[in-house]
């Protein structure tokens, strides 16, 4: 099941809507933070990613409040947690 929730580009040039999960799909092998309701925040490099956004990071850090709580191999992150996925492009 697809999610219906649209994503509208800034930029006005592009007047295509963009789904969140493709945009996820796409970006697959990139470093993403993940901030969870509990505000917890990891980060690491998604290397999968489902139709419920349940997500996989590799080499994923443990952050909360900006203090670095721990260091992974591999995480599972359930989507159903999920506040928001922000793609990092910089690093």
């Amino acid at each position: 099941m697809q999610s219906d929730i649209l994503i509208l580009s800034a930029n006005p040039s592009s007047q295509q809507p963009k789904r969140p999960l493709t945009a996820l799909q796409k970006s697959l092998n990139q470093r993403v933070a993940v901030r969870l309701k509990n505000e917890i925040e990891y980060k690491g490099i998604m290397s999968n990613v489902d139709s419920y956004m349940n997500l996989i990071l590799l080499d994923a850090e443990e952050y909360q409040s900006a203090e670095l709580l721990a260091n992974y191999g591999k995480v599972v992150i359930r989507g159903n947690n999920v506040l928001f996925i922000k793609l990092i492009k910089d690093l």
